[in-house]
């Protein structure tokens, strides 16, 4: 079985993908496809100062399907509902992607389900920022760094009158 790439209506990435498996189980389909999948990520954001998780899409109007490839199943994909057409190739023979492309995505979804949330930070270098948690907290200050792999900002907070760069997490700040 190889992995191909279908482009899905807008925003209906998950019903396309349910459309597909009732499909597959009613037609008796199951040795010809595998796995069904929206490429998602768990995101944590900070909205007025509140912590929020969502599943965003990082492949937003594609859908992942692992499959063998014939006349029949191609035609029996694109007669499913919201399908527009398959990605890469042409409409009359599509590629399949490559099995190193599908080992990085698979790999990216595996890595946000063990850590548990990818934090989206809001701020960018030069953004002045009131520390809401900790021993500063209503100190103001200006972002100096960004580390997205531990979560960290550094913040220059002026502290008797000289610049003291302090590491605060994404979540102990807001914007001013």
């Amino acid at each position: 079985m190889r992995w191909y790439v279908i482009h899905a209506n807008t925003g209906h990435e998950n019903k396309v993908k349910r459309n597909i498996e009732t499909a597959i189980k009613a037609n008796a389909f199951e040795d010809l496809f595998g796995e069904v999948l929206v490429a998602t990520q768990d995101v944590t954001e900070m909205k007025n100062g509140k912590r929020s998780t969502t599943k965003r899409k990082f492949f937003p109007s594609y859908v992942l399907v692992e499959m063998i490839m014939t006349k029949e199943t191609q035609h029996f994909i694109n007669s499913i509902p919201g399908v527009t057409r398959f990605i890469g190739g042409t409409q009359l023979r599509p590629q399949p992607i490559d099995s190193d492309e599908v080992d990085r995505i698979l790999g990216r979804m595996t890595k946000s389900e063990e850590t548990g949330t990818l934090l989206e930070i809001p701020y960018q270098v030069g953004d002045s920022v009131q520390v809401i948690d900790g021993p500063f907290t209503d100190w103001v200050g200006v972002v100096n760094e960004i580390n997205h792999d531990k979560g960290k900002l550094k913040v220059m907070i002026s502290i008797f009158g000289s610049e003291t760069p302090v590491e605060l997490d994404f979540l102990q700040v807001k914007d001013v």
